[in-house]
């Protein structure tokens, strides 16, 4: 055997040898890869509000403890309501570069024409997306923390009966403010979050119907945060 064909069979040998490391590579990588999404939870949560509702979810979102599965949490507030919402919703999902696991609407009954309120729902079924609505409004999932309300208020009596609930229990006079950035700090510090889970979902046992602009007061939004807490229910359903 000449040194010259010698060489030549060991340059094959060597690339064979660095072709099956480079696919050995090649299939770990693309494995650490799918572990790695596999371990993250991406939602996309698209508020009627501008401030409120996104401040309150940006926040939940600096409360969660670190574990093992990491969430990606995508909140627009976009000042739009009824179907616009909805449609936002939809566009924003389906343009999107990013794959989301879940995509919720949140909502109040307040802003929506009763005609319009069942449809909105229903397209949002229609198309895959999950919705937190709340009958009159968001603050009654506020309120929840600390006291059960089974009849039906104004947005503004729900902020006064927040405002007393909080000052009696933190000893210093509060004011509820719509774009405060505190608010799901002070209502889990001064309330209790399980207990509002609870009651929302005792009021929205109370309804049956599917008319849902008749479902007052309730909310939806102990849905969303259930969630929130608990992403491996959804790595699930994969």
């Amino acid at each position: 055997m000449s040194v010259i064909f010698q060489v030549y069979s060991l340059m094959a040998r060597l690339e064979k040898i660095d072709n099956a490391f480079k696919k050995r590579f090649k299939r770990i990588e693309q494995k650490r890869i799918i572990e790695s999404r596999s371990k993250r939870v991406f939602f996309l949560i698209v508020c009627e509000g501008e401030k409120t509702e996104p401040n309150y979810f940006n926040q939940f979102k600096k409360s969660l403890p670190p574990g093992s599965i990491n969430i990606q949490l995508d909140v627009k507030g976009t000042g739009r309501n009824t179907n616009s919402l909805i449609d936002f919703a939809i566009r924003y999902r389906d343009d999107s570069i990013q794959r989301y696991d879940r995509v919720w609407a949140v909502f109040d009954r307040d802003s929506f024409k009763e005609s319009t309120f069942n449809d909105a729902i229903q397209n949002a079924d229609n198309n895959n997306i999950q919705t937190a609505w709340s009958n009159e409004a968001f603050e009654l999932w506020l309120l929840l923390h600390f006291q059960f309300v089974n009849h039906s208020m104004s947005r503004v009596d729900y902020q006064k009966f927040l405002e007393r609930e909080i000052t009696a229990k933190s000893g210093k006079p509060y004011k509820y403010l719509k774009n405060a950035v505190d608010t799901h700090m002070m209502v889990t510090t001064y309330g209790n979050q399980a207990q509002a889970i609870d009651w929302a979902e005792k009021l929205e046992k109370e309804f049956t119907c599917k008319k849902y602009v008749n479902h007052n007061p309730c909310t939806k939004i102990h849905h969303l945060i259930v969630e929130l807490e608990n992403p491996s229910l959804l790595l699930i359903t994969r």
